[in-house]
């Protein structure tokens, strides 16, 4: 115990009382004043002071020696506590890459625009014309107030929801690699290898391929890893003698590859990329240049699905190459490969188009096409998905895939959209001139695509489109929320606000499309209702998909905790955990303007223009 100083009153010591509480009273008062300034100093010299129009989120970041943008303070950044040093970093995720030294590009190298706002996210409020500055200010300060601390809460959830997504991710992968390692998919509840007959009989570790961007993007370091030396090690398309399709081995072995080596540079996977691209030239074998649908890539023969119309090619099978081929040319400086998907579009571009439509089934030897169905689910979607996108992945050089692209949408538009009893935007096929009752849910990725496709439109229709993917979207939302297992079916219409289902047509075969749009609708509005949204099929795949092996499909979404399908298709992890996975991360995590998804959505980055070798 500290002893208690000595006063002294008349030449005598005396304790702390009488006029001596009076001088403990001065001295305490004279400390807790020293101490006041100190403190206010501190606040004065090292508080960060915000700049006009900067957020104290934004200066406060500064202050700590990093920036945050104005789109996504709010949000919760990427995670990543797995990464490792010997894993090969994205160039800061922006890979506006200079071309080689012997390419040139055909266009400008510019950045794909900030579509006219709509992807705003900073909340500012403007001051009405004549209104009492003193009031306006108030009254703005209190909504960005209260503003704020509803993006701070949702910021906070958010991140706990891709922390979700995350595990979900790391079940499906563990999942696969305890029990199929090497298979093109896994069986969750027979814990064995499943392979579809699109990848002929060879086990070609599909799923490993199909996951390496998604494991590199959740900051699954050590699992990437395993997956590249697989790819180094054990990918050889020199083994497969069976049947394959041309358009799988496209978009998921091709294009996951070229997606890993976008984002990492790891010269295996372009190598990969292109031993396998080699294999499926012979396709493209015919009078027209329009690839035929099989190959078989140790003996080059090539053919046609026998249930085609005619032993017709088809239009979402051919038209779903020219990313990942202009890509390869770029990344290879070969032309071959850009020469094979131009004179496909040659092909497209000219062809006579009944009411502005493309037809899904085109006859690669007559060119002509070979059928009246039309449609934006099976059989015809990614076609039209790659225009737009071969014109955003070219900095918006390839003008003739964007007049290609706004002048097929005018028309589906004008000619595949249904309305249901109840208003719901639906999208269907025409047959014959005939429109079908039901949408399919490989249409649900086509409320992005248009709302994209309005986001960058420059013929004043831009929110037309918007609109339209906005009402697609939420009647893809509506055809989840109104089953008993709140997952949607393969196809569907409605009787009033419910979806309705034949019985052939009842599966969820863990689809991606409805979530692909979620992601993309948030991304171009960051309305906070696309998240939620998606957080809701989450709880339903957790609820309904789930095993203690990973995921399954199931047979009937009418039916609460029905039987499964026994497939993780490769697909989950390439495609719907990974937008689930970027619906709840911030913008800047694989942004819109330096990448373009292919539709396996493996995303690819924006090339400066139109590769033209030397």
């Amino acid at each position: 115990m500290a002893q208690l100083p000595l006063f002294y009153k008349n030449g005598k010591a005396v304790g702390p009382g009488g006029n001596a509480k009076r001088w403990k009273d001065v001295y305490l008062l004279v400390i807790i004043l020293v101490a006041f300034m100190v403190i206010l100093s501190g606040i004065v010299w090292f508080v960060p002071i915000p700049e006009e129009g900067v957020t104290y989120e934004q200066t406060a970041a500064r202050f700590e020696g990093h920036e945050v943008s104005s789109a996504s303070q709010t949000e919760a950044p990427m995670e990543n506590p797995n990464q490792s040093q010997h894993l090969p970093q994205p160039e800061q995720f922006n890979p506006h890459l200079d071309p080689p030294a012997d390419v040139k590009v055909d266009g400008p190298k510019v950045s794909v625009e900030d579509p006219g706002g709509i992807a705003r996210a900073d909340h500012t409020t403007a001051v009405p014309a004549g209104s009492n500055q003193e009031q306006t200010k108030s009254s703005v300060v209190t909504t960005e107030t209260a503003t704020s601390n509803e993006q701070n809460a949702h910021g906070k959830e958010d991140a706990a929801r891709r922390r979700k997504v995350v595990e979900m991710i790391k079940l499906a992968w563990d999942s696969y690699e305890k029990y199929a390692w090497g298979e093109n998919e896994l069986s969750p509840m027979s814990k064995r290898g499943h392979s579809a007959s699109v990848f002929g009989t060879i086990a070609m570790g599909a799923t490993i391929v199909d996951s390496l961007d998604t494991l590199y993007i959740a900051g699954l370091t050590e699992e990437f890893n395993r997956a590249t030396e697989w790819v180094r090690s054990s990918l050889d398309i020199n083994k497969v003698y069976t049947d394959v399709s041309v358009f799988e081995y496209n978009i998921r072995f091709v294009g996951g590859l070229l997606s890993a080596y976008a984002l990492t540079k790891n010269e295996v996977f372009l190598k990969r990329a292109e031993e396998v691209a080699i294999k499926l030239l012979p396709a493209f074998s015919t009078s027209t240049g329009i690839p035929y649908a099989i190959v078989n890539p140790a003996t080059g023969s090539v053919k046609n699905w026998g249930w085609a119309a005619g032993g017709s090619s088809i239009l979402a099978e051919f038209g779903s190459l020219h990313l990942e081929f202009q890509y390869l040319t770029y990344a290879t400086k070969k032309p071959v490969y850009l020469e094979k998907v131009e004179t496909i579009r040659k092909r497209m571009k000219e062809v006579e188009k009944p009411d502005g439509l493309y037809s899904n089934f085109f006859n690669p030897f007559t060119g002509q096409w070979a059928s009246s169905h039309m449609s934006v689910g099976a059989l015809g979607d990614s076609f039209y998905e790659y225009l737009l996108k071969s014109w955003l992945g070219t900095s918006k050089a390839d003008t003739e895939a964007r007049d290609m692209y706004y002048a097929a949408i005018d028309a589906i538009l004008n000619k595949l959209v249904r309305k249901s009893s109840h208003g719901l935007t639906m999208l269907v096929d025409l047959r014959n001139g005939m429109m079908d009752g039901k949408m399919q849910h490989l249409a649900c990725f086509a409320g992005g695509m248009l709302a994209l496709g309005g986001a960058h439109a420059i013929n004043g229709n831009g929110e037309r489109y918007l609109e339209a993917g906005k009402e697609v979207t939420h009647t893809c939302h509506e055809s989840y929320r109104g089953t008993a297992s709140k997952l949607g079916a393969e196809a569907f219409e409605f009787e009033g606000n419910d979806p309705v289902t034949r019985t052939n047509e009842r599966m969820y075969l863990l689809r991606p499309e409805t979530v692909e749009s979620f992601f993309v609708m948030w991304r171009l509005t960051h309305n906070q209702m696309y998240r939620d949204w998606g957080w809701e099929v989450v709880q339903a795949l957790e609820e309904q998909c789930k095993t203690d092996a990973g995921y399954s499909g199931i047979r009937d979404v009418y039916t609460n905790h029905g039987d499964k399908d026994d497939v993780q298709q490769s697909f989950f992890l390439a495609e719907t955990l990974k937008y689930l996975l970027l619906l709840f991360s911030d913008d800047s995590v694989i942004p819109l303007d330096s990448w373009v998804f292919n539709t396996e959505a493996h995303p690819l980055p924006i090339l400066p223009g139109i590769p033209q070798i030397k």
